[in-house]
């Protein structure tokens, strides 16, 4: 019997009273164990993860005359995305596939739909998406006599925090395992400092270190200087420190370029920095808690967005101020008292504007512009001043990019990687964990 056949024992008995013969006329039910069907319990995990790439997507499958907000994704596009990972993702097994699908056939059968539909539930449910209904504007083609006005707008959806952190720790276990092993832990120094976990000799206690005393050496300071006397006369200078690693902390503006070359020339760029940018969140919040990080976008101008809206975030506009970009991240770092305070560009394209001292924004995106090369180097230079490292992650090939970013490198002391979406993440990554300044080492 299916769930939904499934009937309350008190509900199936008769409703009338009960004589002596009518025992023996009774209808006589049947009752077994259900156990549901083997896709009931399929992994809402392994689901997600097999629709990253469009629940990240950055706008490279979506038309630019598209009228509709760009952002969220409608529910008829989480059917269909989940509908294409059941037939065609592998996270159900080949007889499972076969028994939902029929080979040749080109309808979705009921049970398929059923299927889809019960996951979509599931995932409202368990807090992986939020659904939403929103009122659209009427197309001008769809006019009706009252005007253009509003309609009933599609369900749409969105991200929960749950999901993006999920989705940024499996891209962080991914990145990790395609560089073998790593060794997760704080940012070392060859500095001490006194803290709780002891891993060098003690030292006297001075004004301002943590108090966690060496008992056994405190003791003997006091006998070395007093004698054997009870009871024991402690003096300030008998005090004792255990000594540990100091251990630094590190703010970080991870500059995301998303001009419209990001998902230009057949190549989605920017959803695998999007990844990045959810993976180095998720390191620093569970190996490195005293670490910050903000990210910073940069197009025609540039502003800081919440981590929790990243996943929403699409290209545009067109250009790229690179400068605009470097001056907020800077007016970010400013705020925060780090020992170490850096800059991750991620970019694929040269500058191409700059807003000049009206709010006037100058642009030009034909080949490098000098007046706004130069005004982008001038800022890379005000970084280096304030002892902001720069590094710059290009994931494009051409000449002149690749002599403007090394030139950025030589200017801030900084590193600059030339690599591809595909091994962005891995580049960032060791970065990240194995970076150097003038403090380390």
């Amino acid at each position: 019997m299916s769930k939904s056949e499934r009937v309350p024992l008190a509900l199936a008995l008769p409703l009338a009273p009960l004589t002596p013969g009518s025992f023996f006329n009774m209808s006589t039910f049947k009752y077994s164990k259900y156990t549901g069907e083997g896709w009931d319990e399929l992994s809402l995990e392994q689901l997600l993860e097999a629709l990253a790439d469009f629940l990240l997507h950055s706008g490279f499958h979506r038309p630019y005359y598209d009228y509709l907000p760009q952002g969220d994704n409608t529910l008829q596009e989480l059917h269909d995305a989940i509908l294409e990972a059941l037939l065609h993702g592998g996270i159900i097994p080949e007889e499972w596939r076969r028994q939902l699908q029929p080979e040749g056939s080109s309808e979705i059968s009921a049970e398929l739909e059923r299927l889809v539909q019960q996951l979509m539930e599931r995932l409202v449910e368990e807090g992986y998406i939020n659904a939403r209904l929103e009122a659209l504007r009427r197309r001008p083609e769809q006019r009706g006599p009252g005007g253009y006005g509003t309609e009933l707008g599609r369900v749409r959806f969105e991200l929960t925090d749950k999901s993006i952190d999920f989705l940024g720790y499996k891209t962080l276990k991914d990145l990790l395992a395609s560089l073998g092993k790593s060794s997760f832990g704080r940012h070392e120094t060859r500095e001490l400092s006194t803290g709780v976990e002891a891993a060098e000799a003690p030292k006297p206690y001075e004004f301002g270190d943590t108090l966690n005393l060496n008992i056994s050496e405190t003791l003997l300071n006091s006998i070395k200087r007093a004698g054997f006397v009870f009871p024991l006369q402690l003096d300030y200078s008998d005090l004792m420190v255990h000594q540990s690693e100091y251990q630094s902390s590190c703010a970080t503006v991870l500059m995301l370029d998303c001009s419209h070359s990001m998902i230009l020339y057949g190549e989605d760029r920017f959803t695998p920095a999007k990844k990045v940018a959810l993976a180095l969140a998720h390191l620093i919040r569970t190996q490195y808690p005293g670490d910050s990080l903000h990210v910073v976008l940069f197009h025609d101008s540039a502003e800081e967005i919440p981590l929790a809206n990243l996943a929403r975030v699409q290209v545009g506009p067109f250009y790229t101020n690179t400068r605009e970009g470097l001056q907020l991240a800077q007016r970010i770092l400013q705020r925060q008292r780090k020992d170490m305070r850096q800059i991750i560009m991620i970019t694929d394209g040269k500058p191409s504007a700059i807003t000049q001292p009206g709010g006037r924004i100058y642009k030009n995106a034909f080949g490098l512009d000098p007046l706004i090369v130069n005004e982008t180097f001038k800022e890379v230079a005000a970084c280096r001043k304030r002892g902001i490292l720069v590094n710059t992650f290009m994931l494009a090939r051409d000449y002149d990019l690749v002599a403007f970013v090394k030139k950025v490198a030589e200017i801030c002391r900084g590193k600059a990687y030339f690599t591809t979406p595909y091994t962005l993440g891995q580049y960032v990554l060791v970065d990240f964990m194995a970076r150097k300044t003038r403090k380390i080492h």
